[in-house]
């Protein structure tokens, strides 16, 4: 069986209904040998989808499906047309060029989406496989435009630029203009020499989901399932296709489907999650981490501990050990650095969790409790067992937070400072609601319904039913 490139556009970011896990696990299950994710506008299923595919031995392709501004990503011109292209990472560089292409759509080109621009492109070129994308991609809308001239100059310019560059064919019902887009491109790969590659909008894992992705449309865009005008898929096609329903859309270019393993095979991104990439911390000369967070720790011991005893020096002795087997020292000092600059310009702070047992951060002035009358484990925090990384949750006082994000921007550096983002997921109560009112139902009854969810944290529908007869 040939390798496959499928791609899935939308999971994360607007309606998708696939979860990561379960569409690998299909993919393995069709007998697929590799598998691309291209979340629209961003990489936010893209670790994730890595390990899992990985487990089940299938090869990752990491992507994107990206918002291409038609002039400089810079204007904001609400008429303005959004283009979609497929960028796909073959190695690291690809993979790192990538991520700054996302991070730069976000920072400079955002304007209702995340924008790139050719001159973004062509900066970041290296190690990259691009496609022309969906029917909104530059080149399928310059030919439904009927505009063929403007179109193979474009498909040129990519090709000149990324060597690695395919036209994308898909197909599915009810799309305007697709097969006349279909056959202009076939046009375009004779002319230009740019070989042909099929692919597949992908939004849910089996073609049964269709209907669940139908509510969660409704629900995204705030409109039911009675609603003639609302948006739809107007057929249940995209879902992961196997090898012999992709063969069967495209009987006359075998090549497109063939062309899906040349595509694989140019991309063979490996990611190392077992090396740690931690910021040197600057240390005085002739010092090492260890050494300067040794001197640090036992000069707050002596100010914050004195008389204490043999069993304070060991405890402290041993979480320096522990701190210099598992390679944290400089951890460590970037958090001090943190706490000492707060300290010093009076910003409030606290720190959570299981940090408070460690001595080490008293001793550093980063925690305000003794965890040894407490009894505090320092094995919860940092353990040699399983060499994790610690985790010291800090909370500042709200209104002077962006003082010490300033901070660590300048002593370390803009492009190592970063907001984490969080995802919201639908609870169990929120999704009766929420797929009642897709429904057309009454809000008395989804309501109704909804209240009988028992009131239990992170419960989910499956132990809801259980534990609730009346549910």
């Amino acid at each position: 069986m040939f390798t496959h490139l499928h791609v899935h556009s939308e999971y994360s970011m607007l309606d998708g209904l696939a979860r990561v896990s379960p569409l690998v696990t299909q993919a393995a299950n069709l007998g697929m040998e590799s598998l691309a994710l291209t979340d629209h506008g961003a990489l936010y299923g893209a670790i994730d989808f890595y390990s899992e595919a990985k487990k089940v031995g299938v090869k990752p392709i990491i992507g994107c499906e990206m918002y291409l501004a038609r002039g400089s990503r810079f204007d904001r011109n609400p008429s303005e047309k959004i283009h979609h292209m497929t960028v796909l990472a073959k190695d690291m560089t690809g993979y790192q060029n990538l991520v700054d292409l996302v991070t730069k759509s976000h920072l400079e080109g955002y304007y209702k989406k995340p924008r790139v621009d050719k001159e973004l492109l062509e900066k970041h070129s290296e190690g990259l496989v691009v496609m022309s994308g969906c029917p909104s991609g530059e080149i399928p809308w310059l030919l439904a435009q009927d505009r063929y001239t403007e179109a193979l100059d474009s498909a040129q310019w990519y090709k000149e630029l990324y060597g690695s560059y395919f036209l994308e064919l898909m197909s599915h019902g009810g799309v305007p203009d697709l097969p006349e887009i279909n056959k202009g491109l076939y046009r375009l790969s004779k002319e230009t020499e740019i070989p042909l590659v099929a692919t597949n909008d992908s939004h849910y894992v089996l073609q049964e989901h269709a209907p669940n992705h139908d509510v969660l449309l409704c629900i995204q865009t705030a409109t039911n399932v009675n609603d003639p005008t609302r948006m739809r898929f107007e057929e249940p096609s995209y879902h992961l296709k196997s090898h012999a329903e992709m063969s069967d859309l495209f009987p006359d270019v075998p090549e497109a489907i063939l062309n899906t393993e040349m595509v694989a095979e140019m991309c063979n991104l490996e990611l190392d999650f077992g090396k740690q990439r931690l910021p040197e911390f600057p240390v005085p000369d002739g010092m090492d981490s260890n050494e300067y967070l040794s001197r640090i720790c036992w000069e707050g011991y002596k100010s914050k501990l004195p008389g204490t005893g043999e069993v304070y020096r060991k405890r402290l002795e041993y979480e320096l050990s522990v701190i210099k087997e598992t390679q944290f020292p400089d951890y460590f000092l970037v958090v001090w650095d943190i706490a000492k600059f707060v300290r010093k310009n009076d910003i409030f702070f606290t720190v959570r969790g299981s940090a408070a047992a460690s001595l080490v951060l008293y001793c550093l002035g980063v925690t305000d409790v003794d965890p040894m009358p407490f009894k505090l484990v320092f094995e919860r925090f940092l353990n040699l067992e399983r060499k994790e990384m610690p985790d010291i949750d800090m909370d500042f006082q709200d209104d002077r937070r962006q003082e010490v994000i300033n901070y660590c921007a300048s002593r370390y550096g803009r492009e190592h400072v970063a907001h984490i983002i969080t995802f919201g997921t639908f609870g169990a109560k929120q999704s009766i609601r929420d797929a009642g009112r897709a429904l057309g139902m009454t809000l008395d009854s989804v309501d109704r319904i909804a209240r009988m969810i028992p009131d239990k944290l992170n419960i989910g529908i499956s132990e809801s039913l259980e534990q609730s007869s009346e549910l």
